[in-house]
């Protein structure tokens, strides 16, 4: 039950999180680019790299990694971004966003098992 309740607060957790950072981005930067989506799952790339290296209970690795980063990061959201500036003929942007965030969210997630490596 403990465990549940974990997910439970984690998930929640990530979802404002993401909602918040998501919305700080969007906000600051062009609008014709998803620039929100993609630092929240580059980010949470990072993160899942670093967690997924540390040595966590299978518990804990259940709500930090699933229920925490799985809620903060978005894949449905990024693919819908995507076909929508391919609906807009915007098929360069579309590309560069399924490239990037392919290619940065491997670098990150590398970048967060390098980090705990070194802890």
């Amino acid at each position: 039950m403990i465990v549940w309740a974990g997910v439970l607060v984690a998930g929640g957790l990530g979802a404002v999180l993401r909602f918040l950072v998501d919305g700080a981005i969007a906000r600051r930067a062009a609008k014709s680019f998803p620039y929100g989506t993609f630092a929240v799952n580059i980010s949470g790339a990072a993160l899942l790299g670093l967690l997924g290296s540390l040595a966590l209970s299978r518990h804990t690795a259940l709500v930090a990694d699933t229920a925490f980063v799985g809620s903060y990061t978005t894949f449905s959201t990024w693919m819908l971004e995507t076909q929508r500036l391919s609906e807009e003929r915007q098929t360069r942007r579309a590309a560069a966003n399924i490239v990037a965030s392919v290619v940065l969210g491997i670098a990150a997630a590398l970048f967060g098992q390098w980090i705990a490596g070194r802890l």
